[in-house]
């Protein structure tokens, strides 16, 4: 797979690379089901555009709007979206007892026969002697081939210290992916929590720098922990576009206040229609949009 120089990549992505390999070479050439850029060609206009669908989904590390943890219904959610690419937050790999110190990526991707590249925010020591390491940050899952995956840093504000400072850490996620003979950069972010503003506008800079390193269309997914009105989320509109604006509320899942997870593309992409999901496998609503493709030359 490629790789690129980049300014600020957390520099240990060997195992997550060739998590993405085993994975692919475990699907072969091609995923037996139907994708559904398949189910949507045509003729007409858009038959010179690629169709893709993609979702955004935190799923809370497996648990469900009721704390019970159940991976098979997470995954069953996931299926139900029918998505050609997903991107996940709050993924634990080994984390800890919340998730049976589960490899949350890598047991999604095979439930689903999917690609997967997790890129983790925090990897920590093992909880006992000659364990695992544990690591918790995001993921995303692809049915079509993965030709370049990176971990980057943007500011942070880290749950795992006492009195942390902003500072930069990984777990910003971009995979290269190529869609019917286009080259698609999809990324997945999870924002910052708290009430104060500024560590999320910190990290919609951090995003966008990374964004402009890279050509052709892309898609940003993710939980902003802000909704897409807030001042700190303005710098974003422009170079991207929420494929949702009209879009229902996401969090939490039972009776939601708050649209927070967001699906955005460059203006080069065309969304032909999104929608959120009403399932309560996490404590987040996953939210889904269709998107066209323009072949380079059209």
């Amino acid at each position: 797979m490629d790789r690129k120089p980049r300014r600020p990549v957390h520099r240990a992505p060997a195992a997550a690379v060739a998590a993405v390999l085993a994975v692919a070479a475990a699907l072969g050439v091609a995923a037996t089901r139907a994708t559904a850029a398949d189910r949507t060609g045509g003729t007409g206009p858009d038959a010179a555009r690629v169709p893709l669908r993609v979702a955004t989904y935190n799923i809370h590390a497996g648990a469900g709007q009721d704390n019970v943890f159940d991976l098979d219904r997470t995954a069953a959610a996931i299926r139900d979206l029918d998505a050609d690419v997903v991107g996940l937050e709050e993924v634990d790999v080994r984390w800890g007892a919340r998730s049976d110190f589960t490899d949350e990526a890598r047991e999604l991707a095979d439930r689903l026969r999917m690609r997967v590249f997790f890129a983790p925010i925090y990897d920590l020591p093992p909880a006992t002697p000659g364990g695992e390491r544990r690591q918790y940050g995001v993921a995303v899952l692809s049915r079509f081939p993965v030709r370049g995956a990176w971990n980057h840093e943007i500011t942070r504000l880290s749950t795992q210290t006492p009195d942390p400072v902003p500072a930069p850490a990984p777990g910003f996620a971009e995979v290269k992916v190529r869609v019917r003979g286009i080259s698609v950069h999809v990324y997945a972010t999870h924002l910052d929590y708290r009430a104060d503003p500024s560590v999320r506008r910190a990290q919609v800079d951090d995003m966008l720098a990374v964004l402009a390193e890279d050509r052709g269309p892309k898609v940003l997914l993710g939980d902003f922990n802000a909704e897409p009105g807030a001042p700190e989320l303005a710098r974003l509109w422009g170079p991207l576009t929420d494929a949702a604006p009209d879009g229902g509320k996401t969090y939490p899942a039972v009776d939601p206040v708050r649209r927070i997870d967001l699906v955005t593309v460059s203006p080069d992409v065309t969304v032909t229609g999104a929608y959120e999901s009403g399932t309560t496998a996490s404590d987040h609503r996953p939210v889904v949009a269709d998107l066209l493709l323009r072949r380079r030359g059209r």
